[in-house]
């Protein structure tokens, strides 16, 4: 699970010799290393802050679902396109018939529908360039 394996890490730091030098090596990995202490200490920090806040509620958490790698573009539309249709459409009629039976008016059942214009053509503007 670790991020970089043996080889790579041989090659940064033969890298790190050839440009930092046998001179200045070290005093680059002790900042390296300071660096590493202090985002541990603050991720310690803040995992506590957090614990405290929270109290009890904290325990509960599931810290699986926060995982961005379970983000699968594919998964995600293979279970949209799983759920059953019948909630999908219930929940579309629904707006339109609480809008229906609210009316006191009865619906026009055979209503003409109104012819769309014509295009007259492209509009022209004789100022326009």
């Amino acid at each position: 699970m670790g991020i970089m394996h043996g080889s790579e890490f041989l090659v940064l730091v033969i890298l790190a010799f050839i440009i930092l030098g046998p001179k200045q090596l070290p005093e680059y990995a002790r900042k390296l290393a300071r660096l590493v202490v202090q985002v541990r200490r603050m991720a310690n920090d803040a995992k506590s802050q957090l614990k405290e806040q929270m109290g009890p509620e904290y325990e509960d958490l599931d810290w699986r679902q926060y995982d961005p790698r379970q983000y699968d573009p594919r998964r995600i539309v293979r279970e949209a396109l799983l759920e059953p249709l019948d909630e999908a459409i219930a929940l579309g009629d629904a707006p339109a018939k609480d809008v229906a039976a609210s009316s006191d008016e009865e619906p026009a059942a055979a209503a003409e529908p109104v012819p769309a214009k014509k295009p007259t053509g492209t509009p022209w503007d004789s100022e326009a360039t």
